[in-house]
């Protein structure tokens, strides 16, 4: 009785939010580590750059961001006319608090012949004081296209080390990382794969070197979805936050995904719920505001970078 009555508690609330984002002409983005609830009812859903695409590309007024604030930074630098909403003010990224601009300054001045790639887990200050951006879908490509003989990676040191596998360019680490990806060990694997035999492992690149070395594919989110479903397999360990299962069990029903770690969840990302994105649009509060200079600047990292995107 009780799942009932949250059920439809969650599907009266559902209802109201269609509603309201018709009345307002808003648009609702959410990331692939959402909850379930908001995932279920989002115009679009997919990872961080590709809701930014999808943002860029909506005649909405407002556009409701649910994801964290780099995320929603991101959209707002790419759609100065619109307004970009974060319902939940305080969802930030641990990895985006490991380095600051003075930090990538003092990096360019010790380093003055290399270039400075900001991985998207950056804020908008930081975006606007590096050359290039990548994802973890892209990362490779951005590196490589580069003339640079010495590349500055930041924030994400094991996004560095994956990297340094595909290239000759040196890369300089800055030693961030992502509390959730970083838990997952070999050892964790190893035990999952006696439990389950014939599962595949499939590792996100923001994991530890050792992580990745046991994966069966590295993916990020976007990849991790077509390899899942491309891939045979029954039994799928998945190596990044569990959210991102929500949709795989959705696309592949007589599949089974394990989460590869019992951390692995996103404690900022769970902190949007369809009450403060009720709240938030209704009222019209949380909205994005990045200084035009800053803005201009970080625009045109995300620029250099879809420009190889595209």
């Amino acid at each position: 009785m009780e799942t009932e009555i949250t059920d439809s508690t969650i599907k009266r609330k559902q209802n109201l939010l269609k509603e309201l984002l018709k009345e307002k002409n808003a648009i609702l983005l959410a990331h692939n580590y959402q909850r379930d609830e908001i995932q279920e009812i989002a115009d679009f859903q997919g990872d961080s750059l590709e809701l930014s695409i999808k943002a860029n590309q909506t005649d909405a007024d407002i556009i409701v961001f649910c994801g964290v604030r780099f995320m929603a930074e991101s959209a707002a630098i790419m759609n100065p006319d619109k307004k970009v909403i974060l319902p939940a003010e305080n969802a930030g990224c641990p990895m985006v608090d490991m380095i600051t601009v003075k930090d990538i300054l003092n990096m360019r001045a010790e380093y003055p012949d290399a270039a400075v790639v900001a991985y998207v887990n950056t804020s908008a200050e930081c975006k606007a004081v590096s050359d290039i951006c990548c994802t973890s879908a892209n990362a490779v490509k951005v590196i490589n296209s580069l003339p640079n003989k010495k590349v500055i990676m930041i924030p994400d040191k094991n996004l560095g080390d994956y990297v340094q596998r595909f290239t000759q360019k040196e890369i300089i680490n800055w030693p961030g990382f992502c509390p959730p990806h970083n838990r997952t060990t070999p050892a964790d694997i190893k035990k999952l794969k006696e439990k389950y035999p014939g599962a595949l492992f499939v590792a996100h690149p923001e994991s530890p070197h050792d992580t990745i070395d046991v994966a069966d594919n590295v993916s990020s989110t976007s990849g991790m979805y077509r390899y899942v479903r491309q891939t045979d397999a029954k039994y799928f360990i998945i190596g990044t936050e569990r959210g991102i299962m929500y949709k795989m069990k959705a696309e592949n029903p007589d599949k089974v995904f394990i989460s590869a770690h019992k951390g692995l969840v996103c404690p900022n990302m769970k902190k949007t719920h369809l009450d403060n994105i009720i709240d938030s649009l209704s009222n019209m509060k949380n909205i994005i505001e990045i200084p035009e200079d800053v803005r201009l600047k970080a625009r045109k990292s995300i620029e250099n970078m879809l420009a190889l995107s595209l």
